[in-house]
Order: C-alpha cells, then sequence, then structure tokens
C-alpha cells in the first residue's frame, strides 16, 4: 500500500522551497548589492593609493633634487653676475666705445706706448651681448718689454678687453726692438636683449 502525503507534508515542503528561494534572492541580491560594490571599491581604493604612491615619490624625488638645482642656478647667476661687472660701462655702443677709448689711453701711457690715432668700429651682436671694437695705430716703439706689458695689460684688465687683431711691423731689421703696428681691441656691453629681460625682470 503506497503511503499517502498529508496536507502537513505538502504545506512543510511548500514552506521549505519558499524559504530556500528565498534564501537564493537574498544572497544574489547581497552578494551583488553588497560584496562586489565593496570589492570594486577596494580595487579603486588599490590604483588610487598606487597613483598617489607613485606621485608622492616624484614630489619627494623632486624635493630632493630641488636643492641641487637651486644651489645650481645660484652658481649660474653668480658667474652671470661676474660677468656683468666685466662688461664695459656704458649703456650705448657710443658711450662704450668712450669708455673702451679711455681705457685704451690709460694702459698705453702706462707703458709709455704712443698711439697715433684711434678708429671706432661697428659694432656686432654676439648672442645677448654687443661687441664694441676699436683699432689703434701706435708709433715706433724701441722697447719690446713695454710693448709686451702693453698687451698683457689688455688681456688681464679688470673689464673683459682682448686684442682680436694684431698686425706688427720691425721697421729695421737691424734693430728688432723697433716695432710699430697696429690693433684691433675689443670688449663688451650689454646688448638689446639683456636690456629688455633687464626691464621685464624689474617690472
Amino acid at each position: 500500500m503506497e503511503p499517502k502525503l498529508s496536507f502537513k507534508t505538502i504545506n512543510f515542503y511548500k514552506k521549505k522551497l519558499f524559504w530556500i528561494f528565498v534564501g537564493t534572492i537574498f544572497f544574489v541580491l547581497f552578494y551583488f548589492l553588497g560584496i562586489v560594490p565593496v570589492m570594486e571599491y577596494i580595487s579603486n581604493s588599490k590604483e588610487e593609493i598606487s597613483l598617489k604612491r607613485k606621485a608622492l615619490l616624484k614630489y619627494e624625488e623632486y624635493l630632493q633634487n630641488r636643492k641641487t638645482i637651486e644651489d645650481e642656478l645660484k652658481q649660474i647667476l653668480s658667474q652671470f653676475e661676474d660677468i656683468q661687472k666685466r662688461f664695459i660701462p656704458g649703456e650705448t655702443p657710443q658711450i662704450g666705445s668712450a669708455n673702451l677709448q679711455e681705457m685704451i689711453k690709460r694702459l698705453s701711457e702706462k707703458n709709455g706706448i704712443a698711439i697715433r690715432s684711434f678708429r671706432t668700429l661697428e659694432p656686432k651682436e654676439v648672442l645677448s651681448f654687443k661687441r664694441i671694437s676699436i683699432h689703434i695705430e701706435f708709433n715706433p716703439t724701441n722697447s719690446v718689454l713695454n710693448l709686451a706689458q702693453f698687451l698683457y695689460d689688455i688681456e688681464h684688465y679688470e673689464r673683459e678687453l682682448f686684442i682680436s687683431e694684431m698686425d706688427l711691423m720691425v721697421l729695421n731689421p737691424r734693430s728688432p726692438n723697433n716695432i710699430q703696428g697696429s690693433l684691433v681691441i675689443s670688449g663688451f656691453i650689454k646688448g638689446d636683449q639683456m636690456k629688455d629681460k633687464e626691464k621685464k625682470g624689474r617690472g
């Protein structure tokens, strides 16, 4: 004789299936609404932390190199200021050339070199500077030592002077100390670009 299911047994199975279904739905909802967002949040947080860590490392590297960069910049500015101090004073090539001529006169008188002519040459732009030059001719001198000292004083003057051209001539081979000739002596003044930068810096 086959066993018969009672109403209570059927009702029990229905309730069991119902709660299994509810539990499954609850688990699915909990997984997608709770666990998945948390996992995504953790993943995004890890990426954000990684990016911030990289940014901090770069900033730390910058801070470590900053002092070195600032020291190098100060050194460059100091060298540039030293170079500027050696420029020939004068806001224009005409004033600079007049000052250069006075310097040459003083050095020639100091060393007993008689200059018979001065000629100002056309200024030339060199980077941010202007090179001014003066062509001089000097009378015959009997002292090679005086001439050598004159040339030395030009090259080692407190301002940045240099001899860009030199033409010496011995008048009498039997008297090699008797020398005359010409020189082109040059120096630098501030160029227009440098003046504009200084004006902008002051502004």
